[in-house]
């Protein structure tokens, strides 16, 4: 519950949005509190479940496609379906929406082919599914390394600076992974604060490897910080999905401007029915329905709009490894 948090708890995973690896001494130091009190609060907090700093990976940046699927299942099987889909691999996000009746998932397939197998052939095929729509993800205008607790944080400009790294070089190019990197990528994904000699360790690389790795990963976008944070310590309880369609060419202009709403947590131009995806986190329905008579109803050229309470979360995020998908059974 929010009041199990304090200002200090929303300030420090604050901090760790801006720099998820920053030394607690430095998070200290602008916090104005001591190392130790840092140290324990992040330690009580992860414990607790309340927030976990990760290497989040984009599979785009391996050439991997990304879709958002939406599963339509009886009710009496959605729960089974939607924990066989939570135990793949290539999955994150596998949520149940619409009273329980619709299963909404984010899919990594490594190749047009594997999209063809699995939304022609495996899904639709597959006992107890109903239907399935697909999105494809054409561009992301918010998420990934943008995280909403940038947006909620209660750090200053000039303590936000403080703490912000500094800017980071972008490498083009093909970024091809060997298995020191799947070993690395794997325990930061667990642990995006795990040091470099417990990295080192597992990937059988000196520390100043596992560094310098790590930062050309980072600089090819393959690798970011994320954190994964219980949204109730910033009074947030409500997450739903929004499915518009825009008139194309007010398409960049309405994701822009979706992606700078405080609630937004992910938005995306795609494929499929509709054109443009949101996740949005709210207080409670009623801010809902203010938030989609106002900002929505804000936005350029939307001729349709949808809505999907999210009933429940199965699997987020921070579940994944980053591995080959294996055949898709239930």
């Amino acid at each position: 519950m929010e009041s199990d948090y304090d200002e200090l708890d929303r300030r420090l995973v604050h901090a760790l949005e801006i720099d998820g690896r920053a030394p607690f001494s430095a998070i200290a130091e602008v916090l104005g509190v001591s190392d130790r009190t840092i140290a324990r609060r992040y330690a009580r907090l992860r414990s607790a479940g309340a927030v976990r700093v990760l290497g989040g990976v984009d599979p785009t940046a391996l050439g991997a496609i990304l879709w958002f699927l939406r599963v339509r299942c009886a009710p009496a099987a959605s729960h089974s379906v939607a924990e066989a889909l939570a135990r793949r691999p290539d999955t994150s996000w596998v949520s149940l929406s619409s009273g329980g009746t619709e299963i909404t998932c984010v899919v990594r397939t490594e190749s047009e082919a594997d999209s063809e197998a699995l939304l022609l052939a495996k899904l639709p095929r597959t006992p107890r599914v109903e239907g399935v729509t697909a999105h494809s993800v054409l561009h992301a205008f918010y998420g990934g390394p943008d995280n909403l607790v940038g947006k909620l944080g209660s750090l200053n400009a000039e303590e936000a600076e403080r703490l912000r790294p500094p800017p980071m070089s972008r490498r083009r190019g093909p970024v091809r992974l060997v298995e020191g990197d799947r070993k690395l990528l794997a325990l930061l994904a667990a642990d995006g604060r795990a040091g470099l000699e417990q990295l080192a360790e597992a990937t059988d690389w000196s520390p100043t490897t596992v560094r310098r790795r790590m930062t050309e990963l980072r600089e090819h976008g393959l690798l970011y910080l994320d954190i994964d944070v219980d949204w109730r310590m910033f009074g947030l309880k409500a997450r739903t999905l929004l499915w518009l369609s825009v008139a194309p060419a007010h398409l960049e202009e309405a994701g822009q401007a979706l992606a700078g709403h405080p609630g937004i947590a992910f938005a995306a131009a795609t494929t499929g029915p509709t054109n443009l995806y949101a996740s949005v986190v709210c207080t409670n329905q009623r801010e809902l329905y203010r938030y989609l008579t106002t900002r929505i109803a804000a936005l350029p050229a939307v001729t349709h709009l949808e809505t999907a309470p999210v009933i429940r979360t199965v699997k987020r995020a921070a579940n994944q490894t980053w591995q080959p998908a294996g055949p898709l059974l239930f």
